[in-house]
């Protein structure tokens, strides 16, 4: 129980916290963000800042990128988590270019990456008289609403009023544009003691465009910011709502030069879904990345896609052979056929293998006449099936088969012990016996061939190992089965009341 339980935790961890994905070929919806300064140098030092996205509750940065030729380049957090990138140059002339590129994922969560967890500061920054009409109006509106989200509301369409009263007059000023009121709105929340701010972002579009500047209203409430509709007050953000930065600053701080001008672009991106959750892995829980079969060079990882499916190819061994009842020679010998067969494909391996095993097997007689000692007999065997695999293979290359030439990936020393095995089992129980449990060594290894090479199973195997512990457990439990098999069902017949 404690196996299947920590097998199913891990797995569903991965695949509905780091969305790992379940099948293979699944494609992730990724944005690609430019920002393209242009601008006119005018051989003097340069200096120009924008700000750049941060993680937050909605997306993360996956993947950012800075080009600039010949400019130095220093990120930086100067007020209250707002990321800028400041680039610098001595001397330069002529047109310029600058840009910033990132890869975003939309990621929801609770908390945004690094939240405060103290309250931010409230003071605000207006000054007497200003601030007076500020708290007068406050204080009005919190006689008038009965928690954080109604204040917001009624304080919102106070502001956004067609016929502005003298307190809102005289905060606004004449002819207010969205962000003056907004900002009003924030010193008025700060006045009552409401942490606020304004936010700039963009909303993210269906096709690849130019995007504007989309200004929302934050207040700092309960521990953590809410969102509220600029315009409505509506306590909530749109899910294709980027965050940018916040505040009154604006988005580039320019100087040395002359004509800038810049745009912020963003496109789709499907990218494979398993490299979006790698990404994420990495920024959310990088030590995972460290312990994992990704971290292993390209072909060490083709060489456990394949072993993780044998433990598969037990298990289903163990049901055909415990529970079901087909006879088989030895335990391994199906399941190392099946790999084989991954090469040869299946109806030529089942050819190829039945071919060698039945001139062997005349083989095998005729060394028995031979009197010799187990040992001997065994290498004499195994250097008889290697000369059998390489007289079929040039045969079938002088006939045309390519096929044919995939003989060699048969395990041969298995084979010599099968050989050996099927020839004992003849003299001692019989050719029947001895049939049955060659064909039934050949549907087990076909069976587990066709499981092992589904590829929604090797995709489920490597990328989520741990489900390796349901059938260790699963393993486990049909240790302990001690019934009837199914095929012994009609053998034992006559003893059932």
């Amino acid at each position: 129980m404690c196996l299947a339980l920590s097998g199913l935790g891990l797995f569903a961890y991965k695949a509905l916290v780091l969305q790992f994905p379940l099948a293979p070929d699944t494609t992730a919806l990724l944005w690609n963000l430019e920002v393209q300064a242009n601008f006119l140098a005018q051989d003097e030092p340069i200096k120009m800042g924008i700000y750049i996205p941060r993680n937050t509750t909605q997306y993360v940065i996956l993947d950012e990128n800075f080009i600039s030729q010949g400019y130095g380049l220093i990120t930086t957090t100067p007020d209250e988590g707002n990321r800028r990138a400041i680039w610098s140059i001595r001397k330069a002339s002529g047109k310029q270019a600058l840009y910033y590129r990132a890869v975003i994922r939309q990621m929801p969560s609770e908390h945004e990456p690094g939240e405060p967890k103290t309250s931010p500061l409230t003071k605000p920054t207006l000054e007497s008289p200003l601030l007076e009409a500020a708290q007068a109006l406050a204080k009005d509106l919190l006689s008038k609403s009965a928690d954080t989200e109604t204040f917001v509301q009624a304080l919102i369409k106070r502001v956004h009023n067609p016929s502005p009263d003298e307190t809102i007059s005289v905060l606004t000023g004449q002819n207010p544009t969205l962000e003056i009121k907004l900002n009003t709105a924030v010193e008025v929340l700060k006045a009552s003691g409401l942490p606020a701010r304004v936010i700039h972002g963009i909303r993210i579009p269906t096709i690849p465009r130019s995007v504007q500047w989309v200004i929302w209203f934050q207040v700092y409430d309960q521990k953590k910011w809410r969102s509220f509709d600029p315009v409505t007050g509506t306590p909530e953000i749109p899910d294709d709502y980027v965050e940018w930065w916040h505040g009154t600053n604006p988005f580039v701080k320019f100087s040395g030069g002359t004509k800038l001008e810049y745009t912020v672009s963003v496109a789709p991106n499907h990218e494979e879904a398993i490299q979006a959750a790698l990404l994420s892995t990495k920024l959310a829980i990088p030590k995972l990345l460290d312990f994992s079969l990704f971290n292993l060079p390209l072909q060490t990882q083709a060489v456990y896609r394949i072993l993780l499916m044998v433990p598969l190819g037990a298990l289903l061994l163990l049901i055909l052979r415990n529970i079901i009842g087909i006879k088989t020679f030895g335990t391994f010998m199906p399941i190392l056929m099946a790999l084989a067969f991954r090469e040869t494909q299946l109806l030529w391996g089942i050819f190829l293998f039945s071919l060698v095993v039945s001139l062997g097997l005349g083989v095998r007689f005729y060394l028995e006449q031979l009197k010799l000692l187990l040992v001997p007999r065994l290498a004499s065997l195994l250097i008889v099936v290697v000369l059998l695999m390489a007289m079929l293979s040039i045969l079938s290359y002088q006939l045309g088969f390519e096929r044919g030439l995939s003989v060699a990936l048969f395990p041969m020393v298995i084979i010599t012990m099968t050989i050996e095995r099927m020839c004992i089992v003849w003299e001692e129980r019989g050719a029947s016996e001895s049939l049955q449990q060659g064909i039934g060594s050949l549907l087990v290894a076909a069976l587990t061939y066709v499981t092992m090479t589904i590829p929604y199973v090797e995709h489920l195997l490597f990328v989520f190992p741990e489900l390796l512990l349901l059938l260790l457990a699963g393993t486990l439990l049909m240790g302990r089965y001690s019934g009837f098999r199914l095929l012994e069902l009609r053998r034992f017949k006559a003893l059932a009341p």
